[in-house]
């Protein structure tokens, strides 16, 4: 392994790299498109949703995640899978779409660019996109090229957008880390929602799933600390994403559930107790981990209701398959310093079939207080 590891250091050293780094604060890429809807603003509310979209693979069983095998999904069920987004988008009619899991130029996907099919198949107008995973070549089983992250999707334009590095995993060698995720917060500004001297942004995360040590803890902090910069400012955001956190009150052991064939946890015998992924007990200790952002910012869905079986958020292929169970946790979230008009605010439960996560949308009061 050690000789593995160091012909493949001198390839990286000889070559130009293969997978793209980033800066801490750097530049999102900004989209348009291609014919614009006639969308315009007078004052009021402003309908946001966030959705983890997996890619457009749906229900897919990709490699690595719900069990799968396989990494490559035919051209036209991609197509079918994306169209079927747009068009659930476009019913939900949304001002501000925050997504996660987007495929830009990646071979598992076709290398269509997501963000570009929905802006120029839905009455959405502009977008930016950060990455979180972005190679020229990814060598375990067949991945290939691969550029997917975040993006943020509006009916008004967007401005001054930001890739705002996350900080890496530390329980992984160097060689994974290297090919591994580099995942990010993307915040833009709104001009058109600008209230008297309040700017107003829209801020799109998604925080890491896997790690065992407490890399999730510094990305909430981090997370948190980009919310309190604006709000410092005394101007207004929208946020949201794929916290990868459940609420304070869950169940957080989804290890059994989670199993695949051949798996064991839960025994004396299972050289990892827990699976990863699937046991919420974060570094500095879930379900609380998200407390700073329930008391300090107004929730879409508020931490009492967030537990109810209407606002689950995400169900991994294993729990429909072997238990018959569509979604079983929340993990995806919006946040506000406004106010959001919470009888409008609503888990997209219909759309289990799109994604193994679910859209969740809220409608906000501008300017209220």
């Amino acid at each position: 392994m050690k000789k593995l590891l160091s012909i493949l250091g001198v390839l990286l050293l000889g070559c130009d790299p293969f997978v793209t780094e980033f800066e801490d604060l750097s530049n999102a890429l900004m989209y348009e498109a291609d014919s614009k809807s006639n969308e315009t603003y007078d004052s009021g509310n402003v309908k946001v949703v966030t959705w983890n979209i997996r890619f457009g693979i749906a229900r897919f069983p990709f490699f690595g995640d719900s069990c799968g095998d396989d990494v490559i999904l035919d051209d036209d069920t991609i197509e079918k899978n994306m169209a079927a987004i747009a068009d659930s988008l476009n019913a939900i009619d949304a001002d501000i779409v925050l997504l996660q899991e987007v495929d830009v130029s990646s071979k598992r996907t076709g290398y269509i660019d997501q963000v570009q099919y929905l802006l120029d198949n839905t009455n959405l107008n502009y977008g930016c996109y950060a990455s979180m995973w972005k190679a020229d070549f990814i060598p375990s089983d067949g991945i290939g090229r691969i550029d997917a992250g975040n993006a943020i999707l509006s009916k008004y334009e967007l401005t001054d957008a930001e890739r705002i590095q996350l900080r890496l995993r530390t329980d992984q060698d160097g060689l994974t880390q290297y090919f591994y995720l580099r995942r990010n917060i993307l915040k833009a500004k709104i001009p058109t929602l600008t209230q008297g001297s309040k700017d107003f942004y829209a801020v799109d995360v998604h925080a890491t799933a896997f790690a065992t040590d407490d890399t999730k803890q510094q990305h909430i902090d981090k997370y948190v600390e980009t919310l309190a910069e604006i709000q410092s400012s005394g101007d207004y955001f929208v946020t949201g994403g794929d916290l990868n956190s459940v609420p304070p009150g869950s169940v957080t052991d989804f290890c059994l559930s989670d199993m695949c064939d051949g798996d064991d946890y839960h025994t004396d015998q299972a050289e990892e107790y827990h699976k990863e992924g699937s046991y919420f007990e974060n570094f500095d200790g879930e379900p609380d981990i998200l407390d700073p952002l329930y008391e300090v910012y107004d929730s879409a869905i508020d931490s009492d209701d967030a537990n109810l079986p209407i606002h689950l958020t995400h169900g991994p292929s294993t729990s429909y398959e072997m238990n018959d169970i569509k979604y079983d946790r929340k993990l995806d979230y919006l946040f506000t310093n406004g106010i959001w008009e919470n009888t409008l605010s609503k888990t997209h439960q219909a759309a289990w079939e799109l994604s193994d996560h679910l859209p969740v949308s809220a409608v906000l009061n501008v300017g209220g207080e």
